[in-house]
């Protein structure tokens, strides 16, 4: 069924005018982001495919977050997903990277827990491999910036401790964040994690820099390290 042939209450940009973006599904979301279907599919329709579960359906991205965070070249082998909803789709993630970003720069860290987690799950979750960032933090615990420091599986030979502590000098950090991603979506954290989080806290701490937290993001999940007990 076509956007038009539906009730005018339940046409999703009625339905946001009238009742607000809350009481509208992440698919009807997407279908005002998508604006038009296929041949064949309506929007709502191409919607839904895109929103499950990659298992069930070869389309799916497994929900808002996946399909966020999906590459150009994911969505190019979409039918129906041209240029202008391949560049609609990467500017929405972008704006809500630095909606939080910016937040995270005028707030404290420790005022935004939720936050950091949220932003940190934008930068890293999706990521097909693993990959190691520090945010760094300002001595008011507010967010200098956000840099990815190595990729790869992580051991303690493929993190580098003396690069993280210029990182830090450079940006006159007082603090920091650790954050890396487990593709496997898994966030259980691993010996060579709690490893990692000892050494650099060790290496850190000459210079009177702290480790706030090490997190472990996944699509849909995260994990604190620090609230774990486990720095």
């Amino acid at each position: 069924m076509l956007l038009k042939d539906l009730p005018a209450d339940a046409r999703p940009r009625e339905k946001l005018l009238a009742r607000g973006a809350g009481a509208l599904s992440d698919s009807e979301l997407l279908a005002l982001l998508l604006r038009t279907g296929i041949v064949g599919k309506s929007v709502l329709h191409l919607a839904d495919e895109l929103l499950a579960d990659p298992k069930d359906n070869p389309n799916g991205f497994g929900g808002i977050a996946g399909l966020l965070n999906a590459s150009m070249t994911d969505l190019q082998r979409i039918k129906g997903i041209g240029p202008a909803k391949q560049a609609e789709l990467i500017a929405v993630l972008e704006l809500a990277r630095r909606a939080l970003a910016q937040q995270l720069k005028t707030k404290t860290i420790f005022a935004t827990p939720d936050t950091v987690t949220q932003y940190l799950q934008l930068h890293l979750s999706n990521r097909p491999y693993e990959v190691f960032a520090v945010l760094f933090v300002d001595a008011h615990h507010r967010m200098l910036a956000l840099e990815e420091m190595f990729r790869g599986s992580l051991t303690q030979s493929s993190v580098y401790p003396r690069e993280v502590v210029l990182r830090a000098l450079h940006h006159q950090a007082t603090a920091v964040v650790l954050a890396h991603n487990h593709p496997s979506g898994s966030v259980q954290p691993s010996r060579a994690d709690e490893a990692i989080t000892q050494t650099l806290k060790a290496a850190l701490a000459l210079l009177d820099i702290r480790v706030l937290d090490h997190v472990i993001v996944a699509p849909g999940e995260s994990l604190s390290m620090a609230e774990r007990g486990l720095m």
